[in-house]
């Protein structure tokens, strides 16, 4: 049984020869690999301006690339990556995480046991809790903090392909967010089930930058659009009513809407906008002061109650957003790396045979990071 671990990459020079290292040492460790990599490794890159496809091309992995028309996205670089995968199972990471050496074995053996799973994951280990964001994400009930029976496998994971090509493809290239709950309710509605190990699946090390400066970051990246868009997605599916229901954040999204217009109101239409004004921000303070109560921290209470903010704002937007085919094929060029198997960029790329077609089937890294 061999894996596909696909990488999605866009400017990570930083971590991802370690990433890649990871992932190269977890195939050696399969059983039957005898210190040789039993599978491939493919780093579906966004558009990477670092050094991120500099420093893969001292591995050996298969390096994609996005070509224009396509746009970077979180949807598009495991649906990149998929496209390309040549084996039964496709282990999904981004390029900030480390894949744990044991996870693939104990993955591939719950698989085997369960043919219902469309796929299998473990707990993501925030190492970045400098961050707000990620403080805030460890201390709430997220939904890559649950174990057992799941309904999205946040974070990646290892998936069966025979599932994934059962509900046409793997993630849709246009969510900038929500693209493994997008994932997730359309395997479910087919009848397959997702499952969480209480057990680690990768460390991920993420944006170690300024809490705000990273919001502010995923609303021009358009990340914080993606509940709008997978609302759009599922727009006139089946499977619609079911999604209402188990986003509990739209709840809390329009309460937060309801706030914003409140606030509106009694600025626009008080006697006096001095005593609007007055108002809207004391009840901007008693929410951040409840909100500092509940987290412990002022810190964490004010930017719990600013993210609601760009959140709720940022759901509209992400549903108007235009949308192409999410079957399509993703426009993509191999850009080298040591196992680069052809200049083709359409999709019969993916499909060929032979040895020579297997990304990380030979080699070893020039140097390593883990040992």
């Amino acid at each position: 049984m061999t894996v596909s671990i696909i990488i999605k990459t866009l400017n990570e020079e930083k971590n991802i020869a370690r990433t890649i290292e990871h992932a190269l040492a977890a195939l050696a460790a399969l059983p039957g690999g005898n210190g040789a990599i039993a599978g491939e490794v493919i780093l579906a890159d966004s558009g990477s301006r670092d050094r991120t496809v500099e420093i893969a091309s001292c591995y050996p992995v298969r390096i994609v690339q996005i070509e224009a028309p396509a746009r970077p996205s979180c949807g598009i670089g495991p649906q990149l990556g998929f496209q390309y995968a040549r084996n039964a199972f496709v282990c999904l990471i981004d390029g900030d995480m480390d894949l744990d050496p044991e996870f693939l074995p104990d993955a591939l053996a719950w698989l085997d046991a369960n043919a219902k799973a469309a796929g299998v994951t473990g707990h993501v280990e925030e190492m970045m809790l400098g961050n707000l964001e990620y403080t805030r994400r460890v201390q709430r009930n997220a939904p890559e903090n649950r174990t057992g029976a799941i309904d999205r496998m946040n974070g990646g994971g290892l998936y069966r392909k025979s599932a994934i090509e059962k509900v046409g493809y793997l993630t849709d290239r246009n969510l900038h967010g929500y693209e493994e709950f997008d994932l997730g309710i359309r395997l479910r509605h087919s009848g397959f089930d997702l499952f969480r190990m209480d057990r680690r699946f990768v460390r991920h090390y993420g944006h170690n930058v300024n809490s705000y400066k990273l919001l502010l970051r995923r609303w021009k990246t358009k990340y914080l659009f993606g509940i709008g868009e997978v609302l759009r997605a599922a727009t006139g599916k089946p499977y619609f009513g079911q999604m209402l229901k188990e986003l509990p954040e739209l709840k809390l999204w329009a309460l937060v809407w309801a706030w914003i217009l409140v606030s509106m109101g009694l600025i626009a239409f008080s006697p006096s906008h001095l005593a609007g004004l007055g108002v809207v921000i004391l009840l901007f303070v008693a929410i951040v002061a409840l909100m500092s109560q509940r987290k412990g921290s002022f810190s964490l209470g004010l930017y719990t109650v600013v993210a609601w903010l760009f959140h709720a704002a940022a759901l509209p937007v992400g549903y108007c957003a235009t949308r192409r085919d999410p079957k399509a094929w993703v426009e993509s060029r191999p850009v080298g790396g040591q196992n680069e198997r052809s200049q083709q960029s359409g999709p019969e790329a993916g499909m060929e045979d032979g040895p020579s077609g297997r990304a990380g089937a030979v080699g070893s890294s020039p140097r390593s990071l883990i040992g």
